[in-house]
């Protein structure tokens, strides 16, 4: 079923996509009411009308594209946190966060996006990431590569000992072991700084613009999408065990995302100098 489905015209996933960004997303850009915005867990976790409107509508749509899937979404889970368990089971598994940098578009800033995955049984199988503001539409399909726009992108590799470029999760909300691994990137040969929307730094990877990321939590809707674009870019990914992320979780953190393998190795080495 599902290797017949990726055979078939994934355009339909692309539009549905964009049609929940027009329909939930952007009319409440720049346009959020005071009562529209809601702190899940503290000031740095929100949510809006966006990003439960916008859920609801992917959670119809892709689940009649696909019959016999399941949707994973943030807010979702936020509700039920069983649903997460998903992503174990032989269903094939939307997995979609419908407001990627939620905290830049509260601020009206456009550096957010939706991101949507499918996976089946633990393999990411097709991405798509849409920056709606800034008109980017990144699609990803395990084995043909990734496209921005409808052109097909690659990672490239940063030059020979080149300073990397590297976006990392805030060292003050994690583990104490955990700071300490993202703090071993703060060296001459790497410049680190906080990461903004996952789903958008993982494109900067992928797009050759970025050359690493380095998070410290492995929500698959954060991951999913991204973590397909890079490496169908030609970039590579792994946990600071020197393993790939597994999307049903029990990583070993912080993991890396980065245009090639020389420097997924550099920046895992930094992390475990940290450690």
């Amino acid at each position: 079923m599902i290797d017949d489905f990726l055979a078939g015209d994934l355009t339909e996933i692309e539009a549905a996509v964009r049609a929940a960004a027009a329909a939930e997303i952007m009319p409440r850009y720049r346009q959020l009411a005071a009562h529209e915005i809601i702190e899940k867990n503290g000031p740095h976790d929100l949510v809006t009308t966006a990003d439960r409107l916008a859920e609801e509508h992917l959670t119809a749509a892709l689940s009649r594209l696909l019959p016999g899937s399941v949707v994973v979404g943030e807010e979702a889970v936020h509700a039920d946190p069983k649903v997460y368990e998903a992503l174990g089971g032989d269903a094939p598994v939307w997995i979609v966060d419908p407001v990627d940098g939620t905290r830049q578009f509260v601020r009206g800033e456009p550096g957010f996006c939706t991101l949507v995955a499918l996976a089946h049984r633990g393999e990411l199988l097709a991405s798509w990431t849409y920056a709606a503001a800034l008109d980017e539409m990144a699609v990803a399909v395990r084995g043909r590569g990734a496209t921005l726009n409808g052109t097909a992108i690659r990672s490239g590799s940063p030059e020979p000992d080149a300073v990397l470029r590297v976006a990392m999760s805030h060292p003050d909300y994690t583990t104490d072991a955990q700071k300490r691994a993202l703090l071993g990137l703060r060296t001459e040969d790497i410049d680190a700084r906080p990461c903004g929307s996952a789903g958008l730094e993982y494109l900067a990877v992928a797009r050759g613009d970025l050359d690493a990321l380095a998070f410290n939590w492995e929500y698959a809707w954060d991951h999913a999408a991204g973590l397909l674009l890079v490496t169908e870019a030609g970039g590579t990914q792994a946990t600071l065990s020197g393993v790939p992320f597994r999307i049903a979780g029990g990583n070993d953190l912080p993991f890396t995302a980065a245009r090639d393998r020389a420097t997924a190795d550099r920046i895992l080495a930094a992390l475990r100098t940290g450690a």
